[in-house]
């Protein structure tokens, strides 16, 4: 019961902390804001929570990734995917071979696969945290597209690298060509077994809605179980169960571009995964902050084994591995852009070098959070031999302070990096969403007057129908001029009101298709097709 009490509590502060970030007038991290509610909580509570590793790397990262995956801009994935793979890899690779021997040689008593396993997963970065810490100052939509993309793909290539880590040290030995031929297999069966889950579920999903109807809540549980089914089945296959959360969820964008479901389906699903995201981030930052104090007391017990008597050791290895990992971080962007430069300009494309503002920024932006508090937290407690993980504890710690001090250190830097930041032009979107309006509109008028005919024949008071499919029809014909709706309809009568409602929901039914089409087609980006299909299933939910 007292562990149950202690969940509860955690969800609590969860809560909680969305409402104190707003009520405190100094802009402070929401992640750094539930970290201490959770030491709070554990300065309180009698009995902590004990983590089985792998029990909480199920629970947390299927769901995370797969959110990922599936609401990732995928236009600027595309547009800067040369960028996005070399920070997303290359960057992961550079950060666990410099910062593995780097913290290996500074702490000799941390086994080396140790060492390359908490430079693995202090590898990936989480655009969650740093939107939350520039809130008050809005990060630019280009920057924001690449720390998405960087941010979907290292945290699989950096778990994955951690993994490899973790089973050098349990094993004691490490072959390249080995690990080389298993990553493969791991990446192409976890993508595989992902995006085949996914496409067999949403069509064995659709087959059964076509047949018997759809029920709202059974579709939101089914997407809600697609990434543990994805994991689950990748692992037991042998492959990366997190490559294959990420693949489920950028397939499921795609499969969504069919729009067999609801509008309530879609409307209720959005809230269900909203809230899920929400909670299981914030109870994994709550959860850092109950474990610190005992992950403290095994960080200074492991300092003392590596020789050195005083606690104040731990502050050094934390500011060295952050300093390295931002010299590390700032020296692959600025390569990273000057490389994007040469091959621009071997395109004879027009460039515009980026300030040192640009790279710094780029630098600071790249914060670590759940992801990285995630995959620590579930390094073994023993070896295989039984004896206990080395050390387990410093490694943890350590990671807990690389989150905290990023956090920190973005929340001041960034602010002042981002204000009045020149970037070029982004591609404006609002010229494409006229189109799809238009498009859609027309589709409307072309619906409403076939609904209405087929409504009108054989019934006296054709005149009706009529009088209603007009009003509709002006209503879409107000929108293709580029007049506001007015929204007036005082005085009808009740049986008026079915006609148009039944007329307006065949028009918004076809306004969806249209937006649906427009960006199967590529016409469309899918970032403005989700706008607009949720505009026409509020406008749906109203009218039913």
């Amino acid at each position: 019961m007292e562990s149950i009490a202690v969940v509860l509590a955690m969800l609590l502060a969860v809560v909680a902390s969305g409402l104190l970030v707003r009520m405190v007038p100094v802009p402070i991290p929401l992640p750094l804001l539930q970290i201490a509610l959770g030491a709070a909580i554990a300065l309180v509570a009698h009995r902590g929570v004990t983590l089985d590793p792998e029990i909480f790397f199920l629970l947390f990262l299927p769901p995370l990734l797969f959110l990922d995956g599936w609401r990732i801009p995928k236009e600027g994935l595309f547009r800067d995917k040369g960028t996005i793979l070399e920070l997303a890899l290359g960057l992961v690779v550079f950060t666990v071979v410099g910062m593995g021997l780097l913290i290996h040689a500074m702490i000799p008593a941390m086994p080396l696969a140790v060492a390359f396993a908490l430079a693995a997963i202090v590898s990936p970065t989480d655009p969650v945290a740093v939107s939350a810490i520039a809130a008050r100052v809005p990060i630019p939509k280009r920057i924001m597209h690449v720390l998405e993309g960087e941010s979907l793909l290292n945290d699989a290539s950096g778990l994955v690298c951690f993994r490899f880590a973790v089973a050098a040290a349990l094993t004691g030995s490490f072959s390249l060509p080995a690990a080389a031929l298993t990553f493969l297999w791991l990446a192409i069966g976890g993508i595989a077994i992902g995006v085949g889950v996914t496409l067999a579920v949403t069509h064995a999903k659709n087959a059964l809605s076509r047949r018997y109807g759809e029920e709202a809540g059974s579709q939101i549980l089914v997407s809600l179980l697609i990434p543990f089914g994805a994991y689950l089945l990748a692992e037991h296959a042998g492959c990366s169960g997190i490559l294959a959360a990420v693949a489920a969820g950028v397939t499921m964008s795609y499969a969504e571009l069919s729009g067999r479901a609801l509008a309530a389906t879609r409307m209720q699903r959005t809230a269900v995964w909203d809230t899920v995201q929400f909670a299981l981030n914030g109870v994994i930052f709550v959860l850092l902050g109950e474990q610190l104090p005992r992950i403290f007391s095994g960080a200074v017990a492991s300092v003392q084994e590596a020789g050195h008597h005083s606690p104040w050791w731990l502050v050094v290895y934390v500011l060295a591995i952050n300093v390295g990992l931002a010299l590390l971080r700032f020296f692959w962007v600025w390569l990273s852009l000057k490389f994007t430069l040469f091959r621009a300009t071997r395109r004879g494309e027009a460039v515009r070098r980026p300030g040192w503002r640009l790279i710094l920024a780029m630098s600071l932006a790249g914060v670590r959070g759940a992801i990285t508090l995630a995959g620590v937290l579930t390094l073994p407690l023993a070896l295989d031999d039984g004896s206990p993980f080395p050390a387990r504890d410093l490694a943890i710690f350590l990671a807990t302070a690389v989150i905290i001090l990023s956090l920190l250190v973005a929340s001041i830097g960034l602010p002042w990096l981002l204000r009045d930041l020149e970037l070029p032009a982004e591609p404006e979107h609002e010229a494409d969403e006229d189109r799809a309006r238009v498009v859609a509109s027309q589709a409307a008028i072309h619906a409403v007057e076939e609904t209405g005919h087929r409504l009108a024949q054989g019934q006296a008071d054709a005149d009706l129908h009529a009088d209603a499919s007009a009003r509709v029809m002006d209503l879409y014909r107000r929108r293709i001029d580029g007049q506001a709706p007015t929204g007036e309809a005082a005085g009808r009568i009740r049986k008026s009101d079915a006609i148009e409602r039944e007329l307006r929901l065949a028009g918004l039914r076809a306004e969806r298709d249209a937006v649906y089409r427009l960006a199967r087609e590529r016409a469309l980006s899918d970032e403005s097709a989700r706008k607009l299909v949720r505009e026409i299933d509020l406008l749906e939910e109203r009218y039913r």
